[in-house]
């Protein structure tokens, strides 16, 4: 039925003359009109018909419709027939599917355009933008075997704070509190965890923690960072080369800029190469609460990565490397997916120094295998609670909450 609607609009289409939405709407309204004559529908049927041939001819076909469903997270495309979306933290396999690969493509080359993109055969791989501030990751053949792959991570409407991850149950009320703590005495923490994980939430949740009258640097491959209230404010992004392979920008020339610009906080969404120096060197020279995120599958996996990532871009000595990583770091936080889809917090623990050549890592929290997130520690390096007026919080925090099983997390 959408089809042959479809294909009637089509026809009657004068592409001669530019056509708007208001008029689309109308020829839409008249061909389902004509054809409810021939074939009785519902008003939601029409209703529903009308608006998915408008999305079909003039927006995003059916992804229309799920990137204005707030329920939906993540929508992944596998060639034009083979749609997945997340929705509560789970996958599901998406009815519908695009007409044909031209189609698909279509819309591609739609969504790259209008971020002032590129893509085709000499550039078949694309990082871009929706005006929503999405993301989207775009492949396409002969790197892609099997059609045009395409995953858009939605952009959430509100921003996401420690209370909103509490109401889904990522950690408890008492834990969010110590995060919140931990921001405010200006720890310098590196969020880790797989992708999907939930580290660019977590990042947004802590961000929106800090007081509003600092001057924050954000530093962002794509910007999806949300902070609430913070006046001085800049958000820095990457820029990719051109068609010609010229001017760009990357993360280690945005952390340069950004220390020249007197920031009392630098948060960069995710290392992932030589920038760790840089980072590194930014907490250690008196940026301290700066917040960043890596992939790893543990904090101890998380440091290995951070040093494999120096060394990527300078010869050091690993002994050097390993001081500067233990005085620069003080928290991670690692994340992961559970079974079930769940996003949880799993670890919290503390940088503690180095012992011989091995940086040690000092565990606070630990998620057991009865699935609570519990105590095992207390912060060994208190001179930033005191510092920052934290201390009284965090002795409150750890003596009456901690201490038997009120607050601790199911």
């Amino acid at each position: 039925m959408k089809e042959e609607i479809k294909n009637r609009v089509i026809e009657r289409l004068d592409f001669t003359r530019d056509i708007t939405d208001r008029r689309l709407k109308e020829i839409i309204q008249e061909v389902i009109l004509e054809i409810s004559r021939e074939k009785p529908m519902l008003l939601e049927e029409k209703i529903k018909l009308s608006r998915e041939v408008f999305y079909a001819l003039r927006k995003l076909d059916f992804l229309q419709d799920l990137l204005e469903d707030e329920a939906v997270t993540e929508i992944m495309i596998n060639g034009y027939e083979h749609i997945f979306i997340e929705r509560g933290g789970r996958l599901y396999r998406y009815p519908e599917k695009f007409s044909s690969e031209e189609k698909l493509y279509q819309v591609v080359q739609q969504i790259a355009s209008s971020a002032n993109r590129m893509v085709n055969e000499m550039h078949p791989i694309v990082d871009a933008r929706l005006e929503d501030g999405s993301r989207v990751n775009i492949i396409l053949p002969p790197v892609s075997l099997d059609g045009a792959v395409m995953t858009i991570r939605k952009f959430a409407k509100e921003p996401m704070t420690l209370e909103w991850l509490c109401e889904r149950n990522a950690f408890s009320k008492e834990v969010g509190e110590f995060l919140k703590m931990l921001v405010r005495a200006r720890y310098n923490i590196f969020i880790s965890g797989g992708t999907g994980s939930g580290k660019t939430t977590l990042l947004n949740g802590l961000s929106n923690c800090i007081p509003k009258d600092e001057r924050i640097i954000t530093i962002e491959d794509s910007a999806e960072l949300q902070l609430n209230g913070i006046e001085n404010l800049v958000r820095l992004e990457m820029r990719n080369a051109n068609a010609a392979g010229e001017h760009q920008i990357d993360m280690k020339d945005l952390i340069k800029a950004a220390l020249r610009s007197r920031p009392d906080r630098i948060i960069v969404g995710e290392v992932r190469g030589e920038e760790a120096l840089s980072m590194l060197n930014a907490m250690n020279t008196g940026h301290d609460g700066s917040i960043s995120t890596g992939h790893a599958n543990s904090t101890g996996d998380m440091l290995r990565r951070i040093e494999t990532m120096v060394l990527m871009g300078v010869d050091m000595p690993i002994a050097a490397i390993r001081g500067q990583m233990a005085s620069a770091i003080d928290m991670i936080l690692h994340l992961g997916r559970l079974p079930d889809g769940s996003r949880k917090l799993m670890e919290i623990a503390e940088v503690s120094g180095i012992r011989g050549q091995e940086i040690q890592i000092h565990p606070i929290f630990e998620r057991k295998e009865n699935g609570r997130l519990e105590k095992t520690g207390e912060i060994l390096h208190i001179g930033k609670l005191k510092e920052y007026g934290q201390y009284e919080k965090y002795e409150e925090l750890m003596g009456k909450v901690f201490h038997g099983t009120e607050g601790v997390e199911t």
